[in-house]
């Protein structure tokens, strides 16, 4: 709590009425939302949420991942088989899902790391890895195969929060703290010292080695919580929709959409991934809604969308949108 108030104190006061006024927005929108706006808000929130895991990654230590929907797969299955199975609640089974996809990450990171295989051959290696994964899923019997996994949703089971079984305003209010908590976490490790080892490796991972610095425990802690907080990710994903297709929670396209709200919204700080997500997710749903009154139906659309939007802002915004609005807000 110390370390949170000394960041607290050394913000910018304009910085902590406009984060707070933030928060406090979105503490009470509720009463003013209907339901569908409620719905994109939550979408907004887990993809805020998981773009800050991957901002752990390539954002703070520089390492970059195209395969972070395998935790996001992990995740959700290893929660919702200990539900449906063993009737092992979500709030125990996120404990076997942070385990699962930390092994995973320890593993593929200590591969890749061990042996030199850095930049876009690691990425590759993530996309392997996790594509590797999908088809074993496709073929187990106890997640269903690619027919899916689904969990039993009771309407007398409305109200039991600690199973994660409730409406919209129950998956809102467990968004927003995981987006709110992901994002104080992340401040915190910013400042730490493994915070700035991984600041120094992503500028320049010789001259950090030189420097004495352990390069290789500093990427594996990286990898290790991110993917930790990309596996609650998967978590809420599952309890959220209620059925899983490893066709869809591990591919590629999962991966992409994860990883453009960091980037467009500012690539390596702390608000850009959510800013990222409350630019493209709006926006991807009205190009739905929009397609849908039209009665078009165009595959890759949303992809095709996502692409010439991320063009757009990467040409207006290199940095991407949150450092040029922060100085436009005079909150830096």
């Amino acid at each position: 709590m110390k370390a949170l108030a000394r960041i607290w104190n050394a913000t910018n006061p304009r910085a902590r009425a406009a984060l707070a006024l933030f928060f406090g927005a979105l503490l009470v929108a509720p009463l003013f939302a209907d339901r569908y706006l409620l719905s994109v808000l939550i979408l907004i929130f887990y993809f805020a949420f998981v773009g800050q895991a991957w901002n752990v990654m390539m954002g703070f230590a520089g390492q970059l991942s195209l395969g972070h929907a395998l935790y996001v797969g992990v995740g959700a299955y290893v929660s919702a088989a200990l539900w449906v199975k063993f009737g092992i609640g979500p709030w125990a089974g996120v404990l076997a899902a942070i385990a699962a996809c930390v092994a995973l990450g320890l593993v593929i990171g200590a591969l890749g790391f061990r042996f030199g295989i850095e930049g876009v051959y690691f990425a590759m290696l993530t996309i392997a890895i996790a594509e590797f994964v999908r088809i074993a899923f496709d073929h187990m019997e106890w997640t269903g195969k690619a027919g899916g996994f689904f969990l039993p949703v009771r309407a007398d089971a409305a109200g039991e929060w600690w199973n994660l079984r409730g409406g919209p305003l129950l998956f809102y209010y467990v968004g927003l703290a995981l987006m709110a908590g992901a994002f104080v976490l992340c401040a915190m490790l910013r400042r730490s010292r493994i915070g700035h080892q991984w600041l120094a490796i992503r500028e320049d991972e010789q001259a950090a080695r030189a420097l004495g610095i352990d390069v290789f425990r500093a990427k594996l802690i990286a990898v290790a919580i991110s993917s930790a907080m990309t596996g609650i990710g998967g978590v809420f994903y599952a309890f959220y929709y209620n059925n899983l297709f490893p066709a869809q929670v591990f591919d590629i396209s999962r991966s992409i959409e994860l990883i453009l709200g960091p980037i467009v919204g500012g690539l390596g700080t702390l608000f850009g991934p959510i800013l990222g997500a409350f630019i493209l997710t709006p926006l991807g749903e009205a190009l739905i809604g929009a397609t849908e009154r039209l009665g078009v139906n165009v595959p890759g659309a949303k992809a095709v969308f996502y692409g010439v939007a991320l063009m757009a802002i990467i040409y207006a915004a290199p940095s991407g949108v949150w450092p040029w609005l922060k100085k436009k807000l005079g909150l830096a």
